[in-house]
């Protein structure tokens, strides 16, 4: 009988390789951050809040993962390239970038101010464009190339209320996925989109009432939230050399069926 466990490490073990998860800090960037460690990654949890990035990174350890934290800010191009020089510095290489920094600004549409839509376009999107071009070329020198993950939403491409500037700014998101996927391709930089469905997470308690729930959930054939756990399969699968080698310019939705009640 053939050896099973080899089998699924050979093609989705990242032995060896360096990810980094921007976002690291947040309940989604966490279990993304957890998951690509439990796959063999040295995993640079990378965000704002050391407390939380270095909690984070002390779960990795407790379980034998190989974590480190370190503090950027995703809408500054100079602390993201710091972020890039002081990775390289330590460890060589970056073979994993995952972009899951997110803010919403939960208000009506004749509500959002300019600096609220300004602060969410930052960081949902600029942020990501920002470590797309400074990361995306580092991996392209190297011989294995590299693989770049940027978090959309289901919200990219369906209309929900109270999430306007978020929605564009993750429509956005996947678009600019597609294009640094095609123009990387050539020098073996696999670039996707995941899109989440509703997990419950910082930038979305507030407005995850009893009402909004009811709603959601009666259009998520599932009939529940997902467990910020469950992203983890599908990371994998678009970060692997192996599993996902053939795999680019894709958006992957994990949302319990929500977008098949709507498409």
């Amino acid at each position: 009988m053939a050896d099973s466990a080899a089998f699924l490490h050979g093609l989705f073990g990242l032995d060896g390789q360096v990810a980094i998860v921007i976002g690291g800090t947040g309940v989604l960037g966490g279990a993304i951050a957890e998951g690509l460690a439990q796959a063999g990654a040295l995993t640079v949890v990378a965000g704002r809040s050391e407390e939380r990035g270095q909690a984070c990174a002390n779960r990795i350890q407790e379980f034998g993962g190989q974590a480190t934290f370190q503090a950027v800010d995703v809408t500054s191009h100079e602390s993201l390239e710091r972020l890039s020089t002081a990775v390289q510095q330590e460890h060589g290489r970056v073979d994993i970038l995952v972009n899951c920094a997110g803010v919403n600004s939960a208000v009506p549409y004749t509500e959002i101010t300019p600096e609220d839509w300004q602060r969410v376009l930052e960081t949902n999107l600029t942020a990501t464009h920002l470590a797309c071009q400074i990361f995306a070329p580092h991996m392209a020198r190297q011989a294995e190339g590299g693989a770049i993950l940027n978090i959309g939403s289901v919200t990219a491409h369906l209309p929900l209320s109270k999430v306007f500037a978020y929605s564009a700014s993750k429509a956005a998101v996947v678009n600019l996925t597609q294009n640094v996927a095609r123009e990387f391709a050539p020098q073996g930089v696999r670039v996707n989109a995941l899109c989440p469905g509703f997990f419950p997470a910082e930038q979305n308690r507030k407005i995850l009432t009893a009402e909004r729930t009811q709603s959601i959930l009666s259009q998520t054939p599932m009939g529940r939230y997902g467990e910020s756990e469950e992203l983890v399969g599908t990371v994998l699968l678009l970060c692997s050399r192996k599993a996902g080698s053939f795999i680019t310019g894709a958006a992957y939705y994990v949302d319990g069926g929500f977008t098949a009640m709507r498409f």
